[in-house]
């Protein structure tokens, strides 16, 4: 028997998708848009399944653990659906007599959503919910290790859609055994793409022709200068570096201390569970064999990860994650890069100008465009960082993953999906949200004219440079 035809069988998906997005549309309201999207949060949020769903994604992917899995599902959930509420995505969203603007909310239709292995429920529940609510169909391409977790996640939005009557079509992911060629035939032929995850899907996303929306590598590097709370500072990086087992790209990479506080800081770490191994080399051989991750570091229990590294009973009873000196940076120094495990490269500036160059470095060889943290009183160096470095966030005084993609005690929208600029090589430097998911289509009225006199533009500078 042949197999069947890829190409064909996404093209059937994607029928389908467009079929239940125009009833979606036609037939939408505000109220029905919500519904889906709460119906969508519901599925993830139900203790039971986001117990199940965090249970099969670890024992699918390897990677991460439970316990965090179960509350990142349920916060980054919980925080989109906050932030969505009561928020206008049908019909007139707003109405400006003064410039005579009308403007109407309008779906994309099929959004293809390229998610990762790190976060395969949270992140596809993340692009559901926001498509749902704009009035999008969505299809989904998981990693091949979570395609697993993504099929359970749909099936628990199709039971919730059936209580409410909803068509199960508008919500569906390619079917496994997931492949380049699915997904690229799904970025080619839906509305829009948002990827997340590889730099390869990334890169493929933004040349495949269809507008998308992706985002750049993290690479996290946090500055911690001479008035910082230090104690507070380990306690929030270790809370942020462990979080499951730093499956996320906000997770810090490297920490930068100014000489002043340099033996203080390593002590505060040692307390907060960070253990200082100073033979770099040893750690870069274990981390990196053959060049490649080691994955039995990657994204592990600390007592995996320790004995993955050959650090079992070298390092104190109780050591949550490895702190390891170096100086380099760049392709040579793999430390100074994203190591998706519970290890800290550690860095020592002279003074703050010196850790500003150093994370300067850093962001520009991996992570441009992400995000910085800084531990500091001083608020003038956190306006330095934003205006000096390549970077679209300074995360001040804040455990970083949890800070970035959005938090119940800062601003930023609840997010998976960081974008980078054109720093990291994207069109946005936003957290992905609800407003990448809509377009809107304006209705323009005559004003009175408002033609200014030249005096009024030119006056000022008229004076300055003359005519």
């Amino acid at each position: 028997m042949n197999a069947p035809d890829p190409s064909a069988e996404i093209d059937a998906i994607l029928a389908r998708a467009r079929r239940a997005q125009a009833d979606y549309a036609k037939n939408g309201s505000q109220a029905r848009y919500d519904r889906a999207a709460q119906a969508a949060g519901w599925a993830i949020m139900e203790p039971g399944r986001n117990r199940a769903l965090a249970a099969l994604a670890v024992a699918t992917t390897g990677l991460g653990n439970v316990a965090d899995k179960i509350t990142k599902n349920h916060r980054k959930t919980l925080g989109l659906l906050r932030d969505i509420q009561g928020v206008a995505t049908f019909g007139v969203i707003r109405d400006d007599p003064e410039t005579g603007i009308t403007e109407l909310a309008r779906p994309l239709g099929v959004v293809g959503a390229v998610v990762p292995s790190t976060n395969p429920a949270a992140t596809p529940a993340n692009n559901i919910i926001n498509a749902l609510k704009c009035g999008n169909a969505i299809v989904v391409a998981p990693s091949p290790k979570g395609a697993a977790c993504c099929a359970a996640l749909i099936d628990y939005i199709h039971s919730e859609f059936a209580k409410i009557g909803e068509a199960p079509d508008l919500v569906q992911m390619l079917p496994a055994p997931g492949s380049k060629e699915k997904t690229q035939r799904l970025m080619e032929r839906c509305d829009k793409v948002i990827a997340t995850g590889s730099q390869n899907n990334v890169a493929r996303a933004q040349t495949c022709g269809t507008p998308a929306v992706a985002v750049g590598a993290g690479n996290v590097a946090v500055i911690v200068d001479e008035t910082a709370d230090l104690d507070g500072a380990a306690e929030k990086i270790r809370a942020s570096k462990t979080f499951d087992n730093a499956t996320s790209c906000s997770s810090e990479n490297a920490v930068v201390v100014v000489d002043a506080v340099h033996d203080a800081f390593l002590a505060a770490l040692a307390r907060a569970g960070g253990a200082l191994v100073e033979d770099e080399a040893a750690v870069v051989a274990a981390l990196w064999p053959g060049g490649q991750l080691n994955p039995g570091a990657l994204a592990q229990d600390a007592g995996k990860m320790l004995a993955a590294l050959g650090l079992t009973g070298e390092v104190p009873e109780g050591t949550e994650f490895i702190v390891v000196p170096t100086g380099g940076i760049g392709p040579g120094h793999p430390l100074s890069g994203e190591k998706l495990s519970r290890v800290l490269a550690l860095y020592r500036a002279p003074d703050f100008d010196g850790a500003v160059e150093i994370a300067d470095a850093i962001q520009r060889f991996q992570g441009a465009g992400h995000s910085v943290g800084l531990h500091s009183v001083r608020d003038d160096r956190a306006l330095r960082l934003a205006r000096d470095l390549p970077t679209s966030r300074i995360i001040v005084n804040q455990a970083h993953t949890f800070a970035t993609g959005g938090s119940f005690t800062n601003g930023m929208p609840f997010s998976l999906s960081m974008g980078c600029g054109a720093w990291g090589g994207n069109a946005v430097e936003e957290n992905v949200h609800w407003k990448h998911f809509l377009q809107i289509t304006r209705v323009v009225r005559e004003i009175p004219a408002r033609e200014p006199a030249l005096e009024d533009i030119f006056g000022a500078y008229w004076a300055e440079a003359g005519r």
